[in-house]
């Protein structure tokens, strides 16, 4: 009781009051419950079954009975567990994106380098300036949920202004912006849409799928559902979507269609699927000593790259494109 209290007070004092206040006004009209009555829910909520105040709403715990609240992980579940799966000690290379570009240079084709090193060699200048999608890509070596990343085209900006800007940028990493795939270029051109595919060592020291999404753009140059963009799940066995789109924020409605482009999601086709797969999987075997991985792939018209792993795999991400809590895939790695 006392660590639910203390995790209370940390979503508390971290809480987006506006995204709150929006989420309460929303189902307070929709659904008639008088915004007392939600926040008292909100908080035995989320001492009783282990999640923030906003999964309270990215869950739609006010529309739930007991057995299903009880199915999902919340924040503070997959803290413990996570922090179990990928000990502190063990994330570095994980938590560095320099240092991951590194450790994974096997599964990574697109040219990158630190902001240092492109600064003052001139050779990193122009390989990376002469890349084929005429636009460069600025990232903080240790950001998270892609804030903070900068785009910039390279046919808009003369040299020193180029110069001027990455090094008064407050991003340490510089990476050509990768040219996806066809069919996900039409899906959405915006951004990069890219795979997350979840992995797990079992007690045999073997990969189990956890599960796979697609993250799709939405005028966006990232693909992070915190950005406002959508996500859809895909069957790991073939690849192919097999549900609708879905945002985290809660009063919009879920996307049968890309809102832009039209292109249907259901039913779509992820290209290089096995090969996907085989990635992720042996990435997963690269690093024993964490165990529970969240790995971002990028597919090209040569194939995927792997993007970055993550220690801290989001439980919405894993959760909301299903439309159920899968608590209990994860209780038997425990």
């Amino acid at each position: 009781m006392l660590k639910r209290l203390i995790y209370f007070a940390y979503y508390l004092k971290n809480l987006n009051r506006k995204k709150f206040s929006d989420f309460l006004t929303f189902v307070s009209s929709d659904y008639k419950i008088s915004k007392t009555h939600l926040i008292v829910d909100v908080f035995i909520s989320s001492i009783k079954y282990n999640v923030s105040i906003l999964d309270y709403f990215y869950f739609k715990f006010y529309n739930l009975n007991k057995k299903e609240k009880e199915s999902f992980a919340g924040t503070g579940y997959m803290y413990e567990y996570q922090l179990q799966m990928n000990p502190k000690q063990n994330r570095n290379v994980l938590e560095n994106k320099l240092l991951f570009l590194e450790k994974y240079a096997k599964f990574i084709r697109h040219r990158h380098s630190s902001k240092d090193n492109f600064l003052k060699d001139k050779t990193v200048q122009e390989n990376l300036l002469n890349n084929p999608s005429n636009r460069l890509v600025l990232k903080s070596s240790d950001g998270q949920c892609g804030e903070g990343v900068e785009v910039l085209k390279l046919d808009q900006m003369k040299g020193k202004e180029l110069l001027s800007v990455i090094e008064n940028s407050d991003n340490d990493l510089i990476e050509e912006f990768i040219l996806q795939h066809d069919a996900l270029m039409n899906l959405s051109p915006s951004g990069l849409n890219t795979v997350r595919i979840f992995t797990q060592l079992n007690k045999d020291g073997e990969v189990d799928l956890l599960g796979c999404r697609l993250r799709i753009t939405v005028d966006s140059y990232v693909d992070n559902l915190a950005a406002g963009n959508i996500a859809a799940p895909i069957d790991c066995f073939s690849g192919v979507v097999n549900g609708v789109g879905v945002y985290s924020d809660i009063t919009k409605n879920d996307e049968d269609r890309h809102p832009v482009t039209n292109v249907k999601i259901k039913g779509f086709q992820v290209p290089f699927w096995e090969e996907s797969v085989a990635m992720a999987k042996s990435a997963a075997l690269m690093n024993t000593n964490n165990t529970s991985i969240g790995w971002d792939i990028a597919i090209t018209n040569d194939g995927p790259e792997l993007l970055e792993g993550n220690h801290n795999w989001c439980k919405l991400l894993w959760q909301l494109p299903v439309k159920q809590g899968l608590k209990s895939n994860l209780e038997k790695y425990l």
